[in-house]
């Protein structure tokens, strides 16, 4: 009988697998179904997306969904998976450290093992300074070091969100690589230049902090083969992923209205079978 890999075990093993040269691949999910696909597909981490969470449950990005309802979310997924899961949670819903300590013991308690934390202040709609991103940062760690579970943080910044505050593309550059040098000093283990498309610029980047670096899928970045030669360790699709499944129902939905597209439904593959399969984790 296989042992269950424990929470500790899960966080060492995602780690992992952002330094092992490869592109780590994520296509972030919203609900347990996927991350049981993803799983039988043998996709070696399982991460979610905090837009997609919110949309598929009729809210709008931006800690918009309740916290409870979150951490209900992510159990479910946590649990219904053996392959590490990172979690988008926003800015923790948190705007004092007690309240930011409190979040992330509950996100631990879902059997999550990484985190995505922004640099936006939610109640101000700006950008933490670096010293306050680096104290929230290390808090993180230390509410996780006091679990024994060593949680993977994958620090974003928002500096291109935020561009007005940083005139001119050498500015951002420089507040981009001085804040991934800092959330690295402060505990993180990957990091997150929201919006950064530019080759050039990635090669700078990670020449300079020398550390994992998570991109985004959106129009103008690298191809994912190029990404992976310049050292970028890890891609999220974020939003996309939900909006690729949509698209296909949308286009399924006006089929329809013109009594259309029978001949695909009663011809896919992805049967009753399938599905029962992955939620049964039959091989």
């Amino acid at each position: 009988m296989t042992t269950k890999p424990t929470q500790k075990e899960k966080a060492l093993k995602l780690y992992a697998l952002h330094h092992t040269g490869k592109l780590l691949i994520l296509p972030n999910i919203w609900d347990s179904l996927g991350a049981l696909l993803l799983e039988s597909l043998e996709f070696s981490a399982i991460a979610t997306a905090s837009a997609s969470v919110a949309y598929a449950n009729g809210y709008n990005d931006g800690e918009q969904l309740p916290f409870s309802d979150v951490l209900i979310r992510l159990k479910q997924i946590a649990n219904s998976v053996e392959v590490p899961v990172t979690a988008d949670i926003e800015s923790a819903y948190a705007a004092t450290d007690a309240q930011l300590r409190e979040h992330i013991a509950l996100l631990l308690d879902t059997g999550i093992v990484g985190i995505n934390i922004e640099d936006t202040n939610t109640d101000t709609h700006s950008i933490y300074s670096i010293e306050e991103q680096c104290h929230r940062i290390s808090i993180i760690r230390e509410v996780a070091q006091e679990r024994d579970i060593p949680l993977f943080i994958n620090a974003r910044t928002d500096v291109l969100i935020h561009g007005n505050l940083f005139p001119g593309e050498e500015a951002k550059l420089e507040e981009i690589i001085k804040r991934g040098l800092a959330y690295k000093e402060a505990g993180a283990g990957c990091f997150y230049p929201i919006l950064m498309k530019k080759e050039e610029d990635l090669k700078q980047l990670v020449a300079a902090i020398d550390f994992p670096i998570n991109v985004l899928t959106f129009p103008g970045i690298p191809s994912l083969k190029t990404l992976e030669e310049i050292g970028v360790a890890r891609v999220s699709l974020g939003p996309n992923y939900l909006k690729l499944a949509l698209k296909t129902m949308k286009d399924m939905a006006l089929k329809l209205k013109n009594y259309e597209g029978l001949t695909e439904i009663i011809t896919n593959d992805v049967t009753s079978d399938y599905v029962k399969g992955l939620v049964n984790k039959e091989k």
